[in-house]
């Protein structure tokens, strides 16, 4: 009885050629940008204790109640397959005594996980790249994140998305904003959707994020944060744009774009591909490149103390898709053995061609007629052909000259 190969989970992916040099390109390049500012690059567990998650995404999310991969290890504990890296990293923070360097600039990358419907850009198993700065109550810090994102984006290639901020005000404005919230939404709460008449009580900053066409009429109406921010709060947000403004980071407000967890306070921000962009095509209806805020009152609902913190975080496959499809690049050299009493030579050279920091490539097997026209199909700077000893050259050197034609001619005259 013949047996089935096994497929793919659904939801997940298998990433290859020009697809998965587009995934390492948006890689490397967070991976320079974050050191041009300094952010300390950290590793975290794929698990945590379900409760972490709980706790700091709150148990009436829908990535809690529907998303999680949650399970019982076999010591009977509930553990939970990280579905965002905030949570972790803030309990990290809170139980490895990271407190000690803060302000703590970090950045992290890899895989995340949520059972949700699979669609264009958003899979089960996806991955993120994450920034965060801990510790830092000034509106600068939220100003270099912002900073940061931007450049991200702009050496990735991706000029055709703007920066969409608002801010949440402190606690005091947050909560005045919340029960006027409250008031006018109940007002008209049997015309809400079903998911907006559920959040009204305990999360009505969420209904003006809605895309239900049952509750737009009552979106633009709604009653702005402006009024109610403290004095404290608008001087915050007026540091934070006026800081962008200088850094030349290019922003409009956006006074619909809210958090619906308590814990979030102040700036909250997400880059979105312009109307009418190739990127907005890309993206289609999930249009968010990369968003976050500051959430200030996490670490208390973890159990710490109160710690200022801002972060923001964005899809890798996502940015692949807008950075496009890239082509491996040219080797700098292959190497093809046409006479298989020469594969040593072949293989010492290689080697040192490697050493020195060339790519290299060799091609050794299978018929030894056939080999050079398989060489000459790889796209490389110099291609260098061991041959027949007794008769001219052992060896011949074709390609574009440059460097690495250069290092081969060296390595045949000098042996180093």
């Amino acid at each position: 009885m013949s047996k089935k190969t096994p497929q793919a989970i659904r939801g997940t992916q298998d990433i290859f050629g020009s697809d998965a040099e587009a995934f390492a390109f948006v890689v490397e390049t967070f991976e320079r940008v974050r050191r041009l500012y300094r952010f300390r690059r950290v590793e975290m567990p794929v698990f945590e204790k379900t409760e972490v998650f709980a706790r700091s995404l709150g148990e009436t999310t829908d990535v809690v109640s529907k998303e999680m991969y949650s399970f019982d290890d076999r010591g009977g504990e509930s553990l939970t397959l990280r579905p965002e890296f905030t949570a972790g990293i803030a309990r990290a923070f809170l139980t490895n005594g990271w407190q000690q360097y803060a302000p703590l600039k970090v950045a992290t990358h890899g895989p995340l996980f949520r059972y949700e419907r699979p669609q264009k850009g958003r899979y089960r198993q996806f991955h993120q790249i994450d920034a965060e700065v801990i510790g830092a109550g000034e509106p600068q810090a939220d100003v270099e994140l912002l900073a940061m994102a931007d450049q991200l984006l702009k050496e990735l290639g991706i000029a055709d998305v703007t920066l969409h901020l608002n801010t949440l005000g402190d606690v005091e404005s947050r909560d005045a904003w919340r029960a006027a919230l409250i008031d006018y939404f109940r007002a008209v709460k049997d015309q809400l959707s079903k998911d907006s008449q559920d959040r009204l009580e305990k999360n009505p900053l969420r209904i003006l994020d809605s895309k239900d066409p049952r509750d737009k009429p009552f979106l633009a109406d709604a009653l702005k944060i402006d009024a109610f921010l403290s004095d404290e709060a608008r001087a915050f947000f007026a540091a934070v744009t006026s800081g962008l403004d200088a850094a030349g980071v290019k922003w409009v407000r956006a006074e619909s774009l809210v958090r619906g967890l308590d814990y979030y306070r102040h700036t909250a921000f997400e880059f979105i591909p312009d109307e009418g962009s190739a990127s907005a095509a890309a993206l289609g209806s999930q249009s968010t490149v990369l968003g976050g805020g500051r959430y200030d009152g996490l670490m208390e609902s973890l159990g710490g103390a109160a710690t200022p913190a801002v972060g923001w975080a964005a899809g890798i496959e996502r940015l692949a898709m807008l950075v496009g499809a890239r082509e491996e690049a040219k080797a700098d050299a292959v190497i093809v053995v046409e006479n298989d009493e020469r594969l040593d030579d072949a293989i010492s050279l290689l080697g040192k061609l490697r050493s020195c920091g060339f790519s290299a490539e060799m091609i050794a097997s299978g018929s030894p007629r056939k080999r050079f026209d398989k060489a000459k199909k790889i796209p490389a700077h110099a291609l260098v052909s061991f041959v027949v000893t007794d008769e001219g050259s052992p060896m011949r050197i074709m390609g574009d000259g440059g460097e690495c034609h250069t290092a081969v001619e060296s390595f045949i005259l000098t042996g180093r």
